[in-house]
């Protein structure tokens, strides 16, 4: 999987059907903190979370629209913090050849200097709401899957 440098926002959000439409909910702090703006236009992907689902990516233009009041099934925050060491398997690279890894809820953690099916102890030096930027700690592992 790429991840295009133009990455505005990276949340995870259940697709849901209202009146034969089909809605994804754009958490309130992606507007509040400037990633998107309301009314714009943006390219969104959807990946797949069942394992036996291949890592196709189904890519479409769609128009933003937010809804206040209907925001559902936000977390408290990202579930990791800055300092925590964490185990990790490196899924996919980036753009820059970043190692990407998904903690819980899908949270992304993206590991440079590693290779996909890296298993690394990393930790977690900057931690924002959609992303967290960490470096390996430990690679004895490094490699084996």
């Amino acid at each position: 999987m790429e991840i295009s440098d133009t990455l505005q926002t990276l949340y995870t959000a259940t697709v849901e059907e209202d009146d034969g439409a089909y809605q994804v909910t754009v958490p309130e702090r992606e507007v509040a903190t400037g990633s998107i703006t309301e009314g714009e236009t943006y390219r969104v992907a959807l990946i797949a979370t069942s394992a036996s689902d291949s890592e196709a990516t189904d890519r479409t233009e769609v128009t933003q629209s937010v809804d206040h009041a209907g925001q559902q099934h936000e977390s408290d925050g990202p579930p990791v913090e800055e300092g925590e060491q964490r185990d990790v398997e490196i899924k996919n690279l980036g753009d820059q050849g970043d190692g990407i890894a998904k903690v819980e809820r899908g949270y992304v953690v993206i590991v440079p200097e590693t290779s996909v099916g890296d298993q690394v102890t990393v930790e977690m030096k900057q931690v924002r709401e959609n992303v967290a930027f960490a470096e390996v700690v430990d690679d004895t592992l490094r490699g084996e899957v």
